[in-house]
């Protein structure tokens, strides 16, 4: 396999095979972020680094302005070739790479490049940065582009400031991309004794360690000093007071052969690793939120369960209140027999419309509207209790969306947009549910049911009629033939043997009326109301369904990406340390 940079020229076959292993299992891990919904700039800079492997050694120079890259990096090269300069000299990124001479352009991407004849450049590429508190958001991002791409980063700090904030917030961000650092002390040349040299390399290397968990290599110099003694005929003075000559060995130590090596096949690792080890947080979020939205739903079906079970007590205790009007009609039934049926209310019974009447206003009285009255305020109560259950479903995901709204981070697929949505129209339709519920036009369809039911029982047209008419219609109708037989029997016999049998009939036709009246109603309203209940709940839970089944699949999904990341990080891990142990 061909790779510049004379990399393939020192890879024996054991590492030629690692090679390999590596780029199947970086591969892999790319269609794996893929399917777990990575950023397109994350999969960029997985994908640009993996391409690094076929590249020139890439070293990234980076920190604040006025920390000395410029001249840091024309002290590598041993010419002045980046312009110096108290302001920003660098306001843009600058590629510096090897060519026949000295020259200027800029590439496919837009990015500066400058040329040089230079022997280090043939061996690698020198990437100079804006610095950390002058970069406009596009430099930032070209330079967070470059950063996972780079094989070393050398971390320029100025010795009169060391470790500001900026560089310390950029520096946690070049870590994380699991990137070999190592720290450069510049203008030590300003310090006026050993002492403060050992103390500012102290201070950075416990700050690194204190806030980053990580010991850097770190070096002093004075960049200017080196460029000095190397334009002037090397200087020994100056490059001996210039601390320079160590960071040089330790870099060309850095890019011997083996150690080159690592850092190359290690540059894509680190960054997979990373990225494995984002996403897999982001699933192990998404599965903590399922967990709660499993949770809502089973409150949901439970808040179901007791809404039935709630509704279906307090559905008996009302009933109970019908009942006791139609027992108060049956013992005034058997009062106003005893005292109709007889001899000396002879007359009277021949007078039909006169029995019919007293029956209405002294038995009948006001059962029927009484009765009307609370089936009415059964159906208004079922129907309050629907709304109350609609109005706790949309509660509920109202809630879960507040909840999460600002928690989630990272992006697994499409998992914060679907759940949000699913969300917002289950709580749609829970709220169009409310919205559209007519009291009015429920209680209405549910008191036709109910009087047709008992009206149909008796085969009676309801017509125009109300509940309480055909109740109290059914409920006079045994008295149609009291009196029909009485006018053709003696005085005798209507005494000894007519009254009291026509007042035992009497009393067993509106016994059985009343029977039937309340088994009748009762049965409807049993019916009615199991079936307002059932229609209620399948109601809701058709609306939560999309909901519950997208959470069910989604937890699948997270639990299988969860698996198949975890067998990724480690695959990657061990191939690190194989890399390691070269």
């Amino acid at each position: 396999m061909f790779l510049p940079g004379m990399l393939a020229k020192i890879l024996d076959p054991d590492q030629e095979d690692l090679l390999e292993r590596e780029r199947e299992a970086l591969r892999s891990a790319q269609v794996l972020l893929a399917s777990c919904g990575a950023s397109e700039e994350d999969l960029a800079a997985l994908e640009r680094s993996v391409r690094q492997l076929d590249r020139l050694f890439l070293l990234v120079v980076v920190g604040e302005f006025n920390a000395g890259k410029s001249t840091f990096i024309n002290a590598l090269l041993g010419r002045s070739l980046l312009d110096e300069g108290v302001t920003p000299t660098t306001r843009r990124l600058l590629r510096v790479i090897h060519g026949d001479s000295v020259e200027t352009g800029v590439d496919e991407q837009g990015i500066d490049v400058l040329e040089a004849p230079v022997e280090l450049l043939e061996r690698l590429e020198i990437v100079d940065t804006p610095g950390t508190n002058a970069l406009d958001r596009d430099h930032e991002a070209i330079t967070h582009e470059f950063v996972p791409r780079s094989d070393l980063v050398l971390f320029v700090t100025s010795a009169d400031r060391p470790f500001s904030e900026s560089e310390r917030a950029f520096l946690e961000s070049i870590r994380r991309w699991g990137k070999k650092v190592v720290v450069v002390v510049n203008k030590v040349d300003f310090l006026g004794s050993e002492k403060d040299r050992a103390e500012i390399e102290s201070f950075i290397r416990e700050r690194a360690v204190r806030l980053l968990d990580f010991n850097p290599d770190v070096f002093l110099v004075s960049a200017q000093q080196a460029l000095q003694s190397k334009l002037e005929g090397d200087r020994v003075d100056l490059a001996a007071k210039s601390r320079f000559f160590p960071l040089e060995r330790y870099l060309h130590g850095v890019l011997d052969d083996i150690e080159r090596i690592r850092l190359k096949l290690g540059n894509p690792l680190g960054v997979a690793i990373r990225l494995i080890t984002l996403y897999s947080t982001a699933v192990r979020e998404r599965t903590r939120v399922l967990h709660e939205d499993f949770a809502a739903l089973e409150e949901i079906d439970l808040s179901l369960g007791l809404y039935q079970e709630d509704m279906r007590r307090q559905f008996r205790f009302r009933l109970s209140d019908v009942e006791r009007d139609l027992d108060g009609l049956a013992a005034r039934g058997d009062r106003f027999f005893d005292e109709i049926f007889r001899l000396a209310r002879a007359v009277d019974l021949m007078n039909r419309e006169r029995v019919r009447a007293e029956f209405s206003r002294q038995v009948v009285a006001d059962v029927p509207r009484d009765v009307e009255q609370k089936v009415d305020q059964i159906i208004d109560w079922m129907i309050q209790g629907e709304l109350q259950q609609w109005q706790g479903v949309k509660e509920r995901l109202e809630r879960r969306l507040e909840r999460h709204s600002d928690r989630l981070v990272g992006t697994v697929g499409t998992f914060d947009y679907d759940r949000e949505q699913l969300l917002a129209t289950v709580g749609r339709a829970a709220g169009a549910a409310i919205d559209g519920f007519d009291p009015d036009r429920q209680a209405e369809r549910l008191a036709d049911t109910v009087r047709s039911a008992i009206a149909g029982t008796a085969l009676m047209e309801v017509g125009a009629l109300g509940l309480g008419a055909v109740i109290g219609a059914l409920a006079t109708t045994q008295l149609v033939d009291v009196t029909g037989l009485l006018a053709a029997g003696t005085l005798a016999v209507l005494g000894f043997f007519v009254l009291p049998a026509r007042k035992r009939r009497a009393r067993a036709e509106l016994a059985t009326k009343i029977a039937d009246l309340r088994h009748h109603l009762l049965t409807t309203l049993e019916a009615e109301f199991e079936r307002e209940i059932a229609r209620s709940v399948e109601r809701v839970q058709e609306s939560v369904a999309p909901y519950t089944g997208f959470v069910r699949a989604e937890r699948q999904r997270l639990h299988d990406h969860a698996e198949l990341l975890a067998k990724s990080d480690a695959t990657l891990e061990r191939l690190r340390r194989e890399i390691q142990a070269l």
